[in-house]
């Protein structure tokens, strides 16, 4: 695999130049039958292995704190970001993934990492065909559902303690 420069940022004696998105080609033996090359941005990649992190029970959001703030902004514009909380180190025939989520309340921390670790593995080995080295889960924060956002409905069961 070879990272591809992209037109526009070649002009080099600028300080604002910008840095290209990292391609990688798919050369394997399987997949390479003379017919041309196959080229995956990394950031295919990191969408990818966001895209089967939030489908795993457990999983309230990814990303630190800014990065979901900014993430909420961006969602209030019709503007999801996929890869939020999620960096990716792809090589020649390997990937290398970094995630950052926040575990709903009360599911089991290790059993949401477990489980979102083998759903990057199986979705990236799978749909980008490169092997997954290692995939390290930072879990930030949990999330506990709050009284404000259930209403007034928890409050009817419940005798007020002071008179």
């Amino acid at each position: 695999m070879t990272t591809q420069p992209n037109a526009s940022t070649q002009q080099t004696g600028t300080a604002a130049q910008k840095k290209p998105a990292a391609t990688h080609s798919l050369d394997t033996a399987e997949g390479h039958d003379g017919r041309g090359r196959t080229t995956v941005a990394d950031g295919v990649v990191a969408k990818i292995a966001g895209i089967a992190i939030q489908e795993i029970d457990g999983v309230h959001a990814l990303g630190g704190g800014a990065a979901r703030a900014i993430g909420n902004l961006r969602e209030r514009v019709g503007q999801k970001d996929l890869t939020q909380g999620v960096s990716v180190e792809v090589g020649q025939t390997q990937v290398a993934v970094d995630v950052t989520l926040v575990v709903e309340y009360p599911h089991p921390l290790q059993q949401v990492a477990d489980n979102a670790r083998d759903a990057v593995y199986s979705a990236v080995e799978d749909l980008v065909g490169m092997e997954v080295t290692e995939v390290n889960i930072t879990i930030t924060d949990i999330h506990v559902p709050s009284e404000d956002n259930d209403g007034e409905a928890d409050d009817a069961g419940h005798e007020p303690r002071v008179a």
